[in-house]
């Protein structure tokens, strides 16, 4: 039986770097050799504090969706030219007798070939941004701002970096809120409030659509006064529960939305933003480490407010 190195969550806050049994490739599958993975602050916070909650991710379970590599093999109905090629995979389940959540951060991977995103031109590395400027990309769309529309971001992560970037792409006026002044200093947006200095009601009017993209609903209550009549909020943090005051949502009749990651076609339009140019995410890059300082590696990514997306190396 093959097998590769991957990170594990055995148990709540216990990750190690250790041998997994890979399954066997089918005729449509193709291998990826790992070069670049990153951490989702999100959902593997949760994930190693042992609160998520689908039977799926219990332990032990392999965390990630942020993986870019090399096609080092193909399946017999995948055509030889793929070899050689650099993609983006969100995550694999490929893995004997261990979960996949979403099974990104190992060595190999085993995946259907048309899960394996071409990166084509684009900087490899840069690749581990995808699966977040999906999502936030799928959150936008459904958020719906236009030209004109009043749009406050709440958080400066790299969710909400992005979403201020794509709605004042589509010509809203765009406000970030971020308690960290380096944050804001890397936002592209209109105006930028430090909520340690001050509150939101020093924002000029009330706002059409608010992104929430703190993970945090203490966050999201306080920003509720500045919500428009018939405004949208757009949850795109990721919770253990949604704990809201009602009279304020009720006084606006405000519209309360999720989503899912992402839609199909989402990775590829993030993907060719990239290439072109018109989506620049390469600043949101602070922090890189070998695998072998995964531990490291993870109490940076998830601890540092210094660092908004860190680069795990696996050569």
């Amino acid at each position: 039986m093959t097998t590769t190195r991957a990170l594990v969550i055995s148990a709540p806050h216990t990750l190690a770097l250790r041998d997994v049994a890979l399954i066997a490739a089918g005729p449509g599958d193709v291998i990826v050799t790992t070069r670049h993975t990153s951490i989702s602050a999100g959902t593997e916070r949760m994930l190693l504090a042992g609160r998520m909650p689908h039977p799926m991710l219990q332990f032990p379970v392999v965390p990630g969706y942020e993986t870019v590599g090399v096609i080092t093999a193909v399946g017999a109905d995948v055509p030889a030219a793929r070899l050689g090629e650099w993609v983006y995979v969100g995550g694999a389940r490929c893995f004997h007798d261990v979960n996949a959540a979403w099974g990104g951060q190992s060595a190999q991977l085993i995946v259907d070939a048309a899960r394996a995103v071409p990166l084509g031109a684009l900087t490899p590395s840069l690749g581990v941004l995808l699966a977040l400027a999906a999502t936030a990309l799928h959150g936008v769309d459904l958020a719906a701002p236009t030209s004109g529309s009043r749009v406050l971001v709440l958080g400066q992560g790299p969710v909400g970096q992005i979403a201020a970037r794509l709605a004042a792409g589509r010509g809203a006026w765009v406000t970030v809120a971020d308690r960290n002044p380096m944050r804001l200093a890397l936002s592209r947006a209109d105006a930028r409030i430090d909520t340690t200095q001050r509150g939101y009601e020093a924002a000029d009017g009330r706002f059409d659509i608010i992104i929430e993209a703190t993970g945090s609903m203490a966050a999201l209550t306080a920003a509720l006064p500045q919500l428009g009549d018939g405004g949208t909020i757009m949850l795109l943090g990721y919770y253990d529960e949604l704990q809201l005051p009602y009279m304020p949502l009720f006084l606006r009749q405000a519209r309360l939305l999720t989503a899912r990651e992402w839609a199909p076609g989402d990775l590829r339009r993030c993907l060719a933003a990239l290439q072109d140019g018109t989506l620049d995410l390469a600043p949101l890059i602070t922090h890189r480490r070998p695998i072998a300082e995964h531990a490291a590696a993870y109490a940076t990514a998830l601890d540092d407010p210094a660092c908004l997306k860190l680069i795990l190396d696996w050569e």
